[in-house]
This record gives structure tokens, sequence and C-alpha cells, in this order.
């Protein structure tokens, strides 16, 4: 059992297998990540009881709030709690955790591209996927959040996707980060800014369901026109600055228009031109 800082612990099956060491240290709390919920024979033991594999692909993250407020709860009634897990994956998700300000956001890009892999994970055939992981396609709905952009194809017409649909990345190295798939290196390496990016990166919209489904990789086409609009590849891909995407969206950014939602009339856009910059 490691003390992590004064009144919290760490520890794996042997700490909460010995009554006696949870006494010693003055634990009274006991926060268990675990397949199964160990019997303890403790008086006066608060407990907290998360099921999940100890596999580093088990979703953590999505349990975190609940378990970082009974530790708060706890540390301020003054009592040491010991956290019952010991995992690398899960490690990672805390990382995670702490980017997003110690809250799950749903909402964020982090987020969203997380459960992204987790989906891979959970339906390694593509089938029968939840409804919920497909974003609500923008023609079923006619306000938008203020200052939010619709992306159109350039084409039809036809509502694709919306700017909270996007997934962020930092920028890779630019052409240099593509010369395992050259030939010949490039005689003299790229300086100076980064690449731009060609493609924004989304999560599934719902248009995109029947494309998706039980297949690794293919074309994303306009729903109504037919019009290449980009590819996916639940393997990844590479976006134009050189970072790689996992699972990847794209949607070329020559194939849409974008257009900004008017805040006072939901339903009605207009497009962004030089003077929106």
């Amino acid at each position: 059992m490691l003390q992590v800082r004064p009144g919290l612990y760490l520890g794996g099956a042997a700490a909460v297998a010995e009554p006696g060491l949870l006494r010693r240290a003055g634990v009274t709390a006991v926060l268990t990540v675990d397949s199964e919920e160990p019997d303890f024979q403790v008086d006066g033991l608060q407990r907290l009881f998360v099921p999940a594999l100890d596999k580093p692909e088990t979703d953590l993250l999505s349990h975190l709030d609940r378990c970082v407020d009974f530790v708060g709860r706890a540390r301020a009634e003054g009592r040491a709690v010991l956290v019952h897990w010991m995992n690398e994956g899960f490690e990672w998700q805390l990382k995670l955790y702490q980017v997003m300000g110690c809250e799950v956001d749903t909402s964020s890009a982090i987020y969203k591209q997380y459960r992204l892999q987790k989906v891979t994970e959970k339906y390694p055939e593509l089938q029968n996927l939840p409804q919920e992981f497909f974003a609500t396609d923008p023609t079923t709905i006619s306000e938008g959040l203020k200052d939010e952009v619709l992306y159109k194809c350039r084409k039809c017409r036809r509502s694709l996707f919306r700017s909270s649909s996007i997934l962020g990345h930092n920028e890779g190295s630019g052409p240099i980060a593509f010369v395992h798939k050259r030939k010949t290196a490039p005689i003299t390496p790229v300086t100076g800014s980064q690449a731009q990016c060609t493609s924004y990166f989304v999560e599934p919209v719902r248009w995109m369901e029947p494309a998706l489904l039980g297949v690794m990789d293919g074309q994303l086409l306009c729903p109504k026109c037919s019009a290449k609009l980009g590819s996916f590849n639940w393997y990844g891909e590479q976006c134009s600055c050189g970072r790689w995407i996992t699972p990847a969206f794209q949607i070329h950014k020559n194939r849409v228009d974008e257009m900004k939602m008017l805040p006072a009339l939901g339903s009605q856009t207009r497009k962004l031109g030089m003077c929106d910059t």
C-alpha cells in the first residue's frame, strides 16, 4: 500500500486482503475498481465499488466523476482513503481526466475521440453500434448553439455536420512526418510553420451510418448528391499536418462550405466571408 499524499493511499489486492493493514494506516474509506467486490471485514468502513475488468482497455473514464466525488467527500470528513486499482490503462485515462479539468466533459473533443476508440474495442465487427455513438444529423434539428458553424456540401448545399462535431488535434510535424511513406527522404527538412490541415476530422454523424457498419475503411459520400466528401478508417488516417488520428472520419475542407448560424434565427444561415475572419 503506497501513500501518495497524506490521507490517500494506492494499493492492490494485498492491501484490501489485510484488514489490520488498513486499521494501522487509519483507512476508513475504500474505493475499489475491480471485476469482483472484495469481502471486507472492517467495521465502519465506507466503500464504493466500481465493477470493471482489470484491463488497460476498460472504460474507467466514464466513472471518474463518481469516484472523485467519493474520495473528496471522504477526505472532507477527515477519513483516510485507499484507492484499490493498479492498471496502466487507468493511469492514461486519469491523465485525460486531468486535461479535461478533472471533470468528464462529454462535449469535449478529447472525450469524443476517447469514446470512439472504446467503441471500436467493444464492437470489433462494427455492427449494431449504439445510436448515441452518432452525432445528430443537422437536417433533423432547426436550431444551433450560439456562434456555431454549420458545414454544407459545396455541390448540393445539404447540411452535413456542425462545428461541435469537429475533433480538433495538435498539428503534426508537417511533410517530414510522411518520410516513412516516401522511397527517398527529402533533401532538406521542413522548417518554419507547420503544414495546414486540409481536412476536418469529425465524430460520426448519423447520415454516415450505412457506410460505416461492417467495414474498416471507405469513402464518405454526400447523402443527397453522392459527391465525394472524404474518407474513413477505423484503424486511423494521417492528417495532412502529419498527425495520426484513430479512428478517422475526415471531410476535405474543399468539399464543404462554412455557414454561420444566426443567433436570433436558428434555422437561418449565412456563408462566411472575408469580413468574418
